[in-house]
């Protein structure tokens, strides 16, 4: 009966374990920078104006970086009376770490697609405080000790994460006195995972009003959830005209041109789909973005020989804006981001190779909106892209929903807010 028992006992002793562990077996930073931080924090009143702001992204999928990135380009050119530091996280966690959370993710989301779906849609629903949860909040502590000293070092005034990694450790940390700096979070997708959601945090920016929407339905009052959209690069609302970006690549401004769009590995591009669309009409410009698929850009440079002029094949570039301005139909995965910068250039959208998880949901809410279409095989692609070729009035309202939904000032409505 006494072994019955112990083992009816185990699950709570094992979450008492990991609650000694995560509340005070693992310091995230020595007590006399802990202290420096708290007495900073404490003498600056209510009187104090931000100054230097800390972005924190994760170098899980391209999305995250990119809009750290966006944010800290639109402060440099909006904002000159801030100093803004945007570090990766993943550079200050240990080696396993980072092999563990980064590479696992990007060899889940190409090579096994369906595992990760369903690691997405189990942790949506991970009760709060269970044991998983537990263990993993355990090690992210263990590893976040370099974060700190950054922290310590650069003594920010704000901080704004666009992953939830830095955004979970920093909110425990927050209701836990160990730091005093807001930390607020940029969702970087049209859903809302309940990673995302984390008590300590100064507030939510979120890509629109269903996220608003449901925010407020788990409890977060209006003032902490800010409906500004997802964060692009200043060249994407004030991107060339379509004129000048052709003649930019030798291209024909008065042909409808397709922009496809693979993500920062070129993952769903071959040269056999290239070469059917090039192949069936109507004729169409075809640019093709590689991104680091130096294979993929290889064969399609051979490949443009026999196209001339409409084929455009190049590896990762900068220059997305003057692209998408050439462009009237992007063929593309469903990121957050490349998604957001489609609905600022007002590109309409054919979908394809979504990751199971949060690409599929951003899928299913731009097609809800009527910016996207979906093609999940080479030969659906093929129709619905001859369709939408040969149906300008489709493509017209297409375009203009998307300028609609688009958010070009979303980084400069998170830093007004965040500093003001």
């Amino acid at each position: 009966m006494r072994g019955a028992s112990l083992i009816a006992q185990l699950p709570q002793r094992l979450a008492h374990f990991w609650d000694e562990l995560l509340f005070s077996g693992l310091e995230l930073a020595p007590p006399p920078e802990r202290s420096r931080m708290m007495a900073r924090e404490a003498g600056k009143g209510n009187t104090h104006r931000v100054r230097r702001v800390l972005l924190l992204s994760v170098s899980a999928g391209a999305g995250h970086v990119r809009a750290a990135q966006a944010i800290a380009a639109h402060a440099a050119a909006d904002f000159p009376q801030l100093d803004v530091h945007h570090v990766d996280v993943m550079t200050l966690v240990p080696r396993w770490f980072r092999k563990v959370y980064s590479d696992l993710y990007m060899k889940l989301a190409s090579g096994l697609p369906e595992a990760w779906g369903w690691l997405y849609r189990k942790t949506d629903h991970e009760p709060s405080g269970s044991l998983p949860e537990r263990a993993r909040r355990a090690v992210q502590r263990f590893s976040a000790r370099q974060l700190f000293n950054e922290i310590e070092r650069f003594q920010p005034d704000a901080i704004v994460c666009t992953h939830f990694l830095p955004a979970e450790i920093l909110g425990t940390a927050h209701l836990r006195g160990e730091i005093d700096v807001p930390v607020w979070v940029q969702v970087t997708d049209f859903d809302l995972h309940q990673m995302w959601l984390h008590e300590g945090v100064a507030g939510y920016f979120v890509a629109n009003e269903e996220l608003g929407w449901r925010l407020a339905a788990l409890g977060v009052p209006g003032s902490r959830a800010v409906v500004s959209g997802i964060p692009v690069m200043p060249g994407f609302a004030n991107r060339p005209d379509r004129s000048s970006a052709a003649a930019r690549y030798a291209l024909d401004p008065s042909q409808m041109t397709v922009l496809m769009m693979g993500g920062g590995g070129g993952m769903g591009i071959d040269t056999t789909l290239v070469r059917q669309l090039l192949e069936q009409p109507p004729s169409v410009q075809l640019i093709v973005m590689c991104g680091r698929n130096r294979e993929l850009l290889d064969a399609l440079l051979k490949l443009s020989s026999h196209y001339g002029n409409r084929l455009l094949a190049l590896g990762f570039t900068d220059d997305v804006p003057a692209l998408m301005a050439c462009a009237d139909l992007a063929i593309t995965k469903p990121g957050g981001l490349s998604t957001s910068e489609c609905l600022v250039s007002g590109l309409p959208m054919l979908l394809v190779n979504p990751i199971p998880g949060q690409e599929e949901r951003n899928a299913a809410w731009l097609m809800q909106e009527g910016v996207a279409l979906r093609a999940d095989d080479p030969v659906t692609l093929q129709f619905r892209l001859t369709r939408l070729l040969q149906d300008r009035s489709a493509l017209m309202r297409m375009r203009a929903k998307a300028l609609s939904l688009a958010a070009p000032r979303a980084a400069q409505e998170l830093l007004q807010r965040v500093t003001h």
